[in-house]
């Protein structure tokens, strides 16, 4: 199967496994509002992640899945708060009104919340012998040192001059722990040892790292229908982007240099790594 239709399998089990999921004890609006935003498209890249790291290190997408919809949940709960007015002040997400302009600031806020706690009550509920290892280290990625770290550092920071140490803390937080937190943590439900949890959060963190320099990219010459939200913002807000510090010629070899450093980390598993392999290399041509 192509990298495409590999992720496509992965993301067909946990699209239906999200659909399925009650979100037990949630009045109505509420659980509209989670569910407007949580099965409102996406690549599930972060889910399937640590689908695929699971698996790679022997374990099974059942038992998994549960932490792959977490992953899921924390993400949209932070494209939500992302996206209120105090924020990034965004009107569309996936080429959809967001969840803000839909149900109000006051219900997003809300909705944003219940994504988040439930993804801990999911994980939580878990009898899988490691899930709480496997918690934690998604608790840190989302957390004070991980991305929220990242999301304070990129709004106190607008307007500043670009340097490159601080967009590199700022990416590193926003994005890049949590697409190094699903690697890591499909690996140890998996049952990897701890060489190979290094391994593949290198992987995650360079993954990430070129992630967001291609999204800084897009911003600048993305297609708007493809990417389903305004473009050109960053530069407009004043927004420190890799692409701010060292030109769009650079930030592209950049990109470039992160995935061959992915791809490298995982030479320790052999050919048991040529799905994540893949996805690493095609996420450095995306267009949206």
């Amino acid at each position: 199967m192509t990298p495409k239709e590999t992720l496509n399998a992965y993301k067909e089990r946990l699209e239906a496994y999200l659909d399925a999921l009650p979100l037990s004890g949630a009045p109505d609006q509420l659980k509209e509002a989670m569910r407007y935003s949580l099965l409102g498209g996406g690549k599930r890249l972060r889910g399937c992640l640590l689908l695929m790291a699971c698996e790679m290190a022997g374990g099974t997408v059942s038992e998994a899945l549960p932490f792959a919809a977490a992953l899921e949940m924390i993400h949209a709960y932070s494209l939500i708060h992302d996206d209120l007015p105090a924020m990034d002040n965004d009107t569309l997400r996936r080429g959809k009104p967001t969840n803000h302009v839909v149900f109000g600031e006051a219900m997003a806020i809300l909705a944003g919340d219940g994504l988040l706690t439930h993804a801990f009550e999911i994980m939580a509920a878990s009898d899988h012998p490691r899930a709480f290892r496997a918690l934690g280290e998604i608790a840190r990625a989302a957390g004070v040192g991980g991305m929220l770290g990242g999301q304070v550092l990129d709004v106190t920071n607008e307007g500043a001059a670009p340097e490159k140490a601080l967009v590199e803390a700022i990416q590193r937080g926003k994005t890049a722990a949590l697409l190094t937190a699903p690697v890591t943590a499909g690996l140890i439900l998996g049952g990897a040892d701890e060489k190979q949890i290094e391994a593949g959060r290198a992987y995650g963190y360079h993954l990430g790292m070129a992630f967001q320099i291609v999204d800084d990219i897009l911003d600048v010459e993305g297609d708007p229908a493809l990417m389903g939200k305004t473009l050109g913002k960053d530069e407009a807000e004043g927004k420190l982007t890799w692409p701010a510090c060292v030109g769009l010629s650079q930030a592209k070899r950049d990109a470039a240099a992160h995935i061959d450093a992915a791809v490298k980390a995982l030479d320790v598993f052999g050919g048991a790594a040529d799905g994540l392999k893949a996805l690493a290399y095609s996420s450095l041509h995306r267009v949206q």
